[in-house]
């Protein structure tokens, strides 16, 4: 593993009615959904995890905390950056944050574990 504390990584998106808190359910107006921010944050943790972990590895979400801020419309495109602020032994933890193309829409902290991605499938398919 080259994971260092300070690694970062940005995913991004355009807000689609797919997105949105109606489409998704968890709520009635056409704005990015709280699922989805967390979702793009947790994509963002994912892809830089990825970055430093050898073949056969990866990581599984084990605790999301962020507030969701401000709300975004339709066909705006947002962020989400996750920088690693903690490794302690297979434990990861990410500072999240995202922004619209106007303001922060949301921040908080994510945690993640790193998994033989084989085992840990051999395992969950014994259930």
């Amino acid at each position: 593993m080259t994971l260092k504390v300070g690694d970062k990584f940005t995913s991004e998106l355009v807000v689609e009615e797919k997105h949105t808190a109606a489409a998704f359910g968890s709520g009635s107006i056409f704005v990015f959904s709280t699922p989805m921010m967390i979702g793009l944050m947790e994509n963002a943790a994912l892809k830089c995890a990825e970055t430093g972990l050898p073949e056969g590895q990866s990581t599984v979400g084990t605790f999301v905390n962020v507030k969701h801020m401000s709300a975004t419309p339709m066909n705006m495109k947002v962020t989400a950056t996750a920088t690693l602020i903690e490794i302690d032994g297979k434990k990861l933890t990410f500072e999240v944050v995202a922004f619209d193309e106007k303001e922060k829409i949301g921040e908080g902290t994510h945690g993640r574990y790193v998994i033989d991605s084989e085992k840990f499938l051999k395992r969950v398919n014994e259930k």
